[in-house]
């Protein structure tokens, strides 16, 4: 029988058939391994490089305050070099034994965790690699299944043939969440031991390896008990290692678990990250400083809680770039009671702290110098809300001063004088906009004469560099408080000799012991200018200072505007103040100015603000006189035979009055003209008077007020008048005061009605 060739089936070997199948299956596996790794995009954590949390430091460099990301973490990036070989050792011994040996997949892990899967039916053991985990903990949150998993092995995969193992295992630790909100070693050693990676104990490392696995459950502050488990855990796998001795081992597992958890005491609580940054931000704050001013604040505010004063704030510039070296927003971050509210920043009445602005603004548009008279008598203002008549803070009247007692000892009266000869409060208002006030929102007329007394808010930090503009000798710069922000030009606002003018004054002991007591909180070891300032009712005071080199700035009241007892800016920001400048030049010696070219001294008569001549008191002052300005010089005319000074018709009044106090050293010039303008006090034209018959008594009778009394005939042809009364009745009708001196008319018209 024959069969024909192509029907003969020739059959290939069992082993060649198989072949086939294993070489796709390799290739299957090859393609898996090396290719399809780099289908996989790497996460965006991975991509971008691990950065810190932001950390606040001062201008040195010193940490002042780490911040947090927006998940509240916080986080310091490491190099491995910066970390201890234990940790590393103890790391890989709880996470990953053969980091060094697979590939991004640990195979024998793998086979392990399938097999104790199909023998129990539950995960007994993880076989995820480090690669496998710094992929995940990159990655944003997903569901925990296979499709997972797979997708990061993948990426593991693909790390592995990109990154060098130590990158791979750099990254890991700069990720690694060790609990408490802490992520990286670094983080980790300095929240629960407070210290460096470097100084980290074996038994140290230990503990920080274990946490890892399940940061909650072994939390060391919660479970101590449980993390220290972990901790022997950790030590037994080390220990097979073969790395460290028995001796090591056991020193280590028997170490006691000593944790010192980091304190949250926050220095410059109201500081926060500036917009945008991130890594260090580099402040201009003086750590070391900021740290003083604060126990200062602390302990000054608590000698005086009896007297109801709770809060305080501070602020410290270096005047030569406005860079501030110390800001205290409140005594007290914690208290409920308005302790998160910024002192520095929130506007508050400033009492007499802008008077010296005041007489800037004198010397600058009438001439004037610290020697020239002002009067402290008796004024009457007409203001908005009626007729006023303004006292001094001791309700006391010194008749004729000079401006450098007058800034001095903090009159009331003298200042609202000089307003009125500036024309009103505009220039003040413009001036104070000028040097940084931004609190000004009113128009001018709003706040009236009443503006160079305080009744418009500020704000230290903005007060305190008006001052610091002072002592810039007339320089004006923004302040700033990140050293990033580049310092600018200066713009000059003031001439230098009224600067100084107005430092003299500012730093003149004698000239102000009349009102605030030698030796107390405003007389430092060293000359420096310095005002105080008091607002009504005693709900804010204040206390600004500087030299050469600093300017301090505090205020002193409570948030919630309760007056406190009896506290003047002397006793409750002086002692913060004194303390505060002080320690600002405890390494950097205080200065003076160097007074500019042309100026003069010259001894001057207070009483009369001439520069002494044959009939002058052996009490004179010194004074410092511009090349452009000039002073008379005192004539026997202004005095009587006994050498008293001889005081012009304004002062009459109050020379007879109880306030008088200096009889011995001024007498009335009796022959003198007197030359004060007439002014009707009541009534103001075009009032109307309403008479209500139900009121008991005669309520149709109207006293007339005039600023001369003495000089004045009142007439009406419609009403009955004897001497300054009126008697009133229905109609309107026209009052004439008719000045004695001269004969001149003033005129004023009323209305009357009944009810």
């Amino acid at each position: 029988m024959s069969v024909h060739k192509s029907q003969i089936l020739i059959r290939r070997p069992w082993w060649v058939r198989q072949l086939r199948w294993l070489l796709l299956a390799v290739l299957l596996l090859a393609f898996g391994w090396f290719i399809l790794p780099w289908a996989f995009s790497l996460p965006p954590g991975l991509v971008e490089k691990a950065t810190g949390s932001p950390v606040l430091v001062d201008r040195d460099g010193q940490s002042i305050r780490h911040l947090t990301f927006t998940d509240f973490t916080r986080s310091t990036p490491v190099t491995l070099d910066e970390i201890p070989r234990a940790l590393i050792d103890c790391t890989l011994a709880a996470e990953d034994k053969r980091f060094y040996e697979h590939d991004g997949i640990d195979v024998i892990a793998t086979i392990r965790s399938i097999r104790d899967f199909a023998r129990h039916r539950k995960i007994v053991s993880g076989a995820s690699t480090i690669t496998q985990q710094l992929v995940k903990i990159s990655s944003p949150p997903a569901p925990r299944d296979l499709a997972s998993k797979f997708r990061e092995a993948m990426i593991a995969r693909r790390l592995e043939m990109s990154w060098p193992k130590r990158d791979i295992l750099t990254a890991y630790f700069s990720r690694l969440d060790y609990g408490n909100l802490r992520i990286s070693p670094t983080e980790a050693a300095r929240f629960y031991f407070q210290k460096p990676l470097s100084d980290l104990s074996l038994g140290e490392c230990a503990l920080l390896s274990g946490l890892p696995q399940a940061p909650s459950r072994l939390n060391p502050l919660r479970h101590p008990d449980r993390a220290k488990i972990r901790r022997s855990t950790v030590l037994d796998r080390l220990a097979r290692f073969g790395k460290y001795d028995s001796s090591a081992i056991a020193l280590a597992r028997s170490e006691a678990i000593t944790l010192r958890p980091l304190p949250e005491k926050l220095t410059a609580p109201w500081l926060s990250r500036r917009p945008g940054a991130s890594g260090k931000i580099r402040t201009t704050l003086d750590l070391a400083l900021q740290n003083e001013i604060e126990q200062i604040v602390s302990e000054e505010t608590a000698k005086l809680k009896a007297s109801n004063l709770r809060h305080a704030a501070v602020v410290v510039i270096d005047n030569a770039t406005g860079d501030i070296l110390a800001m205290v927003s409140s005594a007290d971050w914690s208290d409920v009671r308005g302790g998160q509210v910024h002192g520095a920043l929130t506007p508050r009445s400033p009492g007499s702290t802008l008077k010296p602005f005041t007489y800037l603004l004198g010397f600058r548009h009438l001439q004037q110098l610290p020697a020239t008279i002002i009067a402290d008598v008796p004024l009457r203002l007409r203001t908005a809300q009626g007729l006023q008549l303004p006292e001094n803070y001791d309700r006391k009247y010194r008749g004729p001063v000079t401006i450098r007692s007058a800034l001095a000892c903090s009159l009331n009266v003298p200042a609202l004088r000089e307003m009125e000869d500036l024309g009103g409060p505009e220039k003040l208002y413009d001036f104070l906009g000028k040097l940084g006030i931004s609190t000004l929102t009113q128009p001018a007329h709003e706040y009236g004469l009443g503006l160079t007394l305080g009744n418009a808010p500020v704000r230290l930090l903005e007060l305190s560099n008006a001052y610091a503009t002072l002592a810039r000798m007339g320089d004006f710069l923004p302040t700033r408080l990140f050293m990033e922000e580049e310092i600018p030009s200066a713009k000059n606002f003031i001439d230098p000799s009224d600067t100084l003018l107005i430092s003299d004054i500012l730093s003149d002991a004698e000239a102000r012991a009349p009102a605030f007591s030698t030796g107390g909180s405003l007389d430092l070891p060293f000359r420096c200018a310095v005002k105080t300032g008091t607002s009504s009712d005693f709900r804010d005071n204040w206390c600004v200072g500087y030299t050469p080199e600093f300017t301090v700035g505090v205020w002193a009241g409570n948030f919630e505007n309760q007056p406190m007892k009896s506290i003047s800016g002397v006793s409750g920001a002086g002692p913060i103040f004194h303390r505060s400048l002080v320690r600002a030049h405890r390494d950097r010696p205080a200065t003076w100015f160097s007074e500019p070219e042309g100026l003069t001294r010259v001894s001057v008569d207070p009483r009369t603000g001439k520069i002494a001549g044959s009939m002058s008191p052996i009490s004179v002052v010194s004074e410092i006189l511009p090349a452009n300005r000039a002073l008379p010089i005192a004539t026997p005319a202004d005095y009587d035979e006994t050498g008293r000074a001889l005081l012009a018709p304004l002062y009459w009044d109050w020379f007879n009055s109880p306030h008088n106090s200096r009889r011995n050293e001024l007498a009335l010039n009796e022959s003198a003209e007197n030359t004060i303008p007439l002014e009707i006090d009541r009534p103001r034209n075009n009032t109307t008077i309403l008479l209500d018959p139900e009121i008991p008594g005669d309520n149709s009778q109207l006293k007339l007020l005039t600023n001369l009394p003495e000089f004045v005939i009142w007439t009406c042809p419609t009403l009955e008048i004897t001497g300054t009364i009126a008697r009133l009745n229905k109609g309107t009708h026209t009052l004439t005061a008719t000045d004695t001196r001269d004969g001149t008319e003033h005129n004023v018209t009323i209305k009357v009605r009944e009810l």
